[in-house]
C-alpha cells in the first residue's frame, strides 16, 4: 500500500431535512470518526470534513409542509444535527454547511470552470410543469407508478421499492406532489454532464481499485455496464446556488453537483478557521494525500462516478483513493424510516441515555453493515452492554483497582520485568491497526475487546484476591500486569470509545495525552509506586424497565401509514382471538409520566376494579381532554413496567386518514366492564 503524507477523509453531507438517526451514524460517521482517530493516534496529517447539505427538494418539501422557509428548515436541522454529532464524539475538524457564502462561491467557480471548458452540453428537454403552482417540478415533486415494479409511489428520479432510477417522463399518472394534479410537459434548457465521454477514464479507475468492498464494485460496474449517459448540472428551482451563467436565470445547480463540491469549500473555511490547514489546496490537490470518502451504499454511485467525473473534467483535483460505503442499519425488524418515524433519533438518544455515548458507539460498531444490511434491537444493545461492557470490561477494571487500593494502598505494585506480556499485547495492537485500515471496523473492536478478556482470564486464573497473604509479590505481579493491560487498552480503545479512553487515563491518575499509538504494546506504561485513583463504575447495567420504555416510545411514535394502504396482518384463529379478553372502561385520572414526552398515565375505571394503563397517546390528547372518557381497553394483556410504572392493559384507537387517533368505544350508555366482542 502507498505511503501517504497526509489525509482528507470526508463523511457524507447529512440533508438538513430532519435530524440524524443510529443509521446514519452507523452507516458513514461513526466508522469515518475511528478511522480519523486512529490516523491522529498516529501522528498523520489529517482533515475531517463533514457539513451539512443544505440544498435540494427534501428541503424545500420539508419547508413546504411546515410552512416555513427553507432557510429556517436548514438553520434548524443544522444546529441540532451538529450538536448530535459533538455529543457522540464524531470528531470534526469542521462541520460546514452548504448555504455559506464560501460554499456559494466555489460552487459557482467549479461551475463556471467546467462552462469555460466547454465541458456541459446545453439540451433543451421536456420537463413536467405544474400549471397550479406555476413552476417546474423537480425530480421528488413528482410521484406516480414505478415502470417496473408497478409501486404507485414511486418518485420521478428514483422507485424505493425495487430501487430503481428513474426519470420523471417514466412514470405511469405521474402526479405533482404540490398541488395533486396532473403536471403538462413544458420544454426547457438545462446543463448536461456528458458522463459518457469520461466512460473510460472512470472505468479505469474504478479497476484500479480492486480492493474496494464489493458493494462498491458492483454498483459502479453495474452503471458503466449499462452504458453512462449525460446528466442535468442545473434544475429549474428557487433554492439552492445560482447558476452562474447568463441566460439561466430561475435555476440553480443540481445537488448533486452543488453538494460534493461542499467537501472542498468547508476545507476552504477550515483554512481560515485553523493555521494547521492553511494550505488547504494540498488536501485535494497534492498526489501525496488520500481521500478517503465515507458514505452509504445509496451515495455510491455520485461519489464513484459523477464526482469523479465532475473532478476528472476540471482537472487538478485527486480521486478518492477509497469510498468504504456501507449498507443499511434496519431497526426493531423493519427498514428505518423517517418518514414513518420508525428510527431512534441520535439526539433523542443522548438525552436518554446521559454519559452512556459509547455505549451507542460500541453497539453501533459490534453490528455495523460494513457488508450486508444488518439489525439494531433494544434487546441486543442491553445484553452489549450488560454483557460485555459492564461485565467483561467494566468489572476487570473494576476489580483490578479496587485490589490495588486494596492490597497496596493504591499505589502500582514494584513488579517491572517479572513477567512478558509484550509480544501479546503488540499482537493485538496489529491486528487491530491491519482491521482498521482496510476498513473492518467491526472486526478491529472485536480484536480490542479480547484486550479486555485476556486481563479477565489473568485475574480468574491468578485469583489475587486469595493470594496476597501468603504470596503477596505474586498478586502485585498479577495486579501489575493487569494494570499494564488497562493502560494498553486505554490507548487502543479511543478511536472507538473515546469517552472511556478518558474515564480510564484518569482511574490511571495520567493525562489523556500522555501516549500515542505506538506506545501500545509495553507493559511498563504505568510506572512502579504511581498513585491510582480511586475506582469508578466504567458501564451502569441497564434495566429492563429503561428497555421496555424504549421498546414503547418506539411503537407508540410510529407514523401509522393511512389504513387504505396497509396490508392486513397473518390470519389468525378464533381460538386466538377469543383469548383477548377487552372491557369498557372509563378514565378516572390521566397525567404525564416524567422524563417521557409521549407517555400519559392513567387510571382505568372497568367497573370491577381501576387499573393504572400507560399509553403513548400524549401528543395527540392533553390529560385534561380524557377525564371521563369511554374506552376500550385491553384487559388481559399481560403487566409491564414501562418507566417505573406497572401497566395493566392497553387503550384501544383508530387512527383516521390524517393521522388523528379516535377512541373506539363511543358509546355513552354502556356499562363498565362489558365485554366487548
Amino acid at each position: 500500500m502507498k505511503e501517504f503524507k497526509r489525509y482528507a477523509v470526508t463523511a457524507a453531507l447529512p440533508y438538513t431535512n430532519g435530524p440524524v438517526h443510529i443509521g446514519h451514524i452507523a452507516g458513514a460517521y461513526l466508522p469515518a470518526d475511528i478511522y480519523v482517530r486512529y490516523l491522529r493516534n498516529n501522528g498523520r496529517d489529517v482533515a475531517f470534513i463533514c457539513g451539512s447539505d443544505e440544498h435540494g427538494v427534501p428541503i424545500t418539501i420539508k419547508a413546504q409542509n411546515e410552512q416555513i422557509s427553507p432557510q429556517e428548515v436548514v438553520d434548524k436541522y443544522h444546529v441540532i444535527i451538529a450538536e448530535s454529532f459533538k455529543d457522540l464524539g464524531i470528531s470534526f475538524d469542521i462541520f460546514s454547511r452548504t448555504t455559506n457564502q464560501t460554499h456559494h462561491e466555489t460552487a459557482s467557480a467549479f461551475f463556471r470552470t467546467l462552462y469555460d471548458k466547454n465541458v456541459f452540453e446545453e439540451r433543451t428537454t421536456e420537463q413536467y410543469f405544474d400549471e397550479q403552482a406555476g413552476k417546474y417540478l423537480a425530480d421528488r415533486y413528482i410521484t406516480g407508478t414505478c415502470p417496473k415494479c408497478a409501486n404507485d409511489k414511486a418518485y420521478g428520479d428514483q422507485c424505493e421499492k425495487c430501487g430503481s432510477t428513474l426519470d420523471p417522463t417514466d412514470l405511469i399518472n405521474p402526479v405533482s406532489a404540490i398541488t395533486g394534479t396532473k403536471p403538462v410537459l413544458r420544454k426547457t434548457t438545462n446543463w448536461y454532464l456528458p458522463l459518457d465521454k469520461w466512460q473510460e477514464k472512470l472505468e479505469n479507475y474504478i479497476e484500479a481499485h480492486p480492493e474496494w468492498k464489493t458493494n462498491v464494485l458492483g454498483q459502479c460496474r453495474s452503471w458503466l455496464k449499462d452504458g453512462l449517459q449525460g446528466r442535468a448540472m442545473t434544475r429549474d428551482m428557487e433554492w439552492g446556488v445560482k447558476v452562474p451563467i447568463i441566460g439561466a436565470e430561475g435555476k440553480v445547480l443540481y445537488v448533486w453537483f452543488d453538494a460534493p463540491i461542499g467537501y472542498i469549500s468547508a476545507t476552504k473555511e477550515l483554512a481560515l478557521q485553523n493555521s494547521k490547514f492553511s494550505d488547504w489546496e494540498k488536501y485535494w490537490k497534492d498526489e501525496d494525500t488520500r481521500l478517503v470518502h465515507f458514505i452509504g451504499k445509496d451515495n455510491i454511485v455520485f461519489h464513484c462516478i459523477i464526482f469523479p467525473a465532475m473532478l476528472m473534467a476540471h482537472g487538478g483535483y485527486i480521486l478518492a483513493d477509497a469510498v468504504p460505503a456501507n449498507e443499511f442499519l434496519n431497526l426493531e425488524g423493519d427498514k428505518i424510516s423517517t418518514s414513518r418515524n420508525w428510527a431512534i433519533w441520535a439526539h433523542e438518544y443522548v438525552k436518554d441515555f446521559p454519559n452512556k455515548q459509547d455505549v451507542l458507539r460500541y453497539v453501533l460498531t459490534s453490528i455495523a453493515p460494513e457488508t450486508k444490511d444488518s439489525e439494531f434491537t433494544w434487546k441486543d444493545f442491553q445484553a452489549r452492554n450488560n454483557n460485555e461492557l459492564a461485565s467483561i470490561l467494566g468489572n476487570f477494571v473494576n476489580r483490578v483497582i479496587v485490589l490495588t487500593h486494596k492490597f497496596f494502598d493504591g499505589k502500582v505494585p514494584d513488579a517491572s520485568g517479572c513477567s512478558d506480556l509484550q509480544e501479546t499485547l503488540t499482537q493485538y495492537k496489529a491486528n487491530i491497526s491491519s482491521s482498521i485500515e482496510h476498513f473492518r471496523f467491526r472486526e478491529a473492536q472485536a480484536e480490542l475487546m479480547n484486550v479486555a478478556r485476556i486481563g479477565n482470564k489473568l485475574l480468574t486464573e491468578k485469583e489475587p484476591w486469595k493470594t496476597f497473604k501468603e504470596h503477596p509479590k505474586e498478586t502485585g505481579i498479577v495486579l501489575y500486569d493487569c494494570l499494564q493491560i488497562i493502560a494498553n487498552f486505554a490507548i487502543l480503545c479511543e478511536p472507538f470509545l473515546p469517552f472511556t479512553a478518558q474515564k480510564l487515563m484518569k482511574q490511571l491518575n495520567l493525562e489523556t495525552t500522555q501516549w500515542n499509538w505506538s506506545d501500545a504494546g509495553r507493559q511498563d506504561l504505568v510506572p512502579a509506586n504511581h498513585m491510582l485513583h480511586p475506582a469508578e463504575i466504567l458501564f451502569e447495567k441497564i434495566e429492563d424497565s429503561l428497555i421496555d420504555y424504549e421498546i414503547e416510545k418506539l411503537h407508540s411514535s410510529k407514523a401509522i401509514t393511512p389504513p387504505a394502504s396497509v396490508p392486513l396482518k397473518a390470519e389468525i384463529s378464533y381460538d386466538a382471538f377469543e383469548k383477548m379478553d377487552i372491557r369498557s372502561g372509563i378514565i378516572l385520572e390521566a397525567k404525564k409520566v416524567e422524563k417521557a414526552d409521549k407517555l400519559l398515565e392513567l387510571k382505568v375505571d372497568l367497573g370491577f376494579e381501576v387499573r393504572t394503563v400507560v399509553s403513548g397517546i400524549a401528543l395527540h390528547f392533553k390529560p385534561e381532554e380524557l377525564i371521563h372518557k369511554k374506552v376500550s381497553v385491553l384487559a388481559n394483556l399481560a403487566p409491564r413496567k414501562i418507566k417505573g410504572i406497572e401497566s395493566k392493559g392497553m387503550i384501544l384507537l383508530a387512527e383516521d386518514q390524517e393521522g388523528k387517533l379516535i377512541f373506539v368505544n363511543n358509546e355513552e350508555d354502556i356499562s363498565l366492564g362489558s365485554i366487548i366482542k
